[in-house]
């Protein structure tokens, strides 16, 4: 038996609802949390009631960009944080038939202007989860080799994006900037390639 006993929304809008989820503690002890969810009540109630396998909600990519060997990152203006923020390329799954390797593809496109060029399988991570205390949104975690030229045409009216090519240099850089807002994601990112350049993608 699950330890999750129901689900009650709370609020519901296009990508992102609330639940209340009553369940059983530790010691057997009902409770309730909310949980923010990209997902619709039904489906939400077949992962935690069915045992239905949970799928993923977005992608989020490593890349590297062959010709200038630097790292793909974007600038992004974030609302709940009203400000711009260093982050990964990522986005979402469009809908269950979406591969992920398709989403890659379309969402570093659509943030950069770069083509995908190989998908680096053994690398990635087909499922991770992004705040597992708030959220059950989970994501691929993408790593994979790029070319092409920067370009901001394919944005979406919405989105607010620079994309940037950075060397290891400018990575140790960026990560020493205490003024520079980051993604915890890109964080580590910036991290790893500034110790390992394009090791990160073999």
């Amino acid at each position: 038996m699950g330890r999750i006993k129901n689900i009650t929304s709370l609020v519901e809008t296009k990508f992102i609802s609330l639940y209340n989820v009553k369940y059983l503690n530790k010691n057997n002890k009902e409770k309730n949390w909310t949980v923010a969810s990209r997902k619709k009540k039904e489906v939400l109630e077949d992962v935690y009631l069915q045992n239905e396998k949970d799928k993923v909600d977005a992608v989020i990519i490593c890349a590297y960009h062959k010709e200038s060997e630097k790292l793909v990152i974007i600038k992004e203006f974030r609302v709940p944080i009203n400000k711009h923020i260093y982050e990964l390329p990522a986005g979402l799954v469009d809908s269950d038939d979406e591969s992920f390797e398709s989403a890659v593809i379309r969402e570093l496109k659509e943030e950069t202007g770069l083509d995908v060029t190989e998908i680096k399988k053994d690398l990635s991570c087909n499922q991770v989860y992004l705040s597992p205390g708030m959220t059950d949104e989970s994501a691929a975690f993408v790593y994979c080799i790029c070319e092409g030229e920067i370009s901001s045409e394919f944005l979406e009216e919405d989105e607010d994006i620079e994309a940037v090519l950075v060397s290891k240099e400018e990575a140790k850089e960026i990560i020493k900037n205490n003024n520079t807002s980051l993604d915890i994601r890109v964080y580590l990112a910036l991290q790893s390639f500034s110790i390992l350049g394009e090791k990160m993608f073999v």
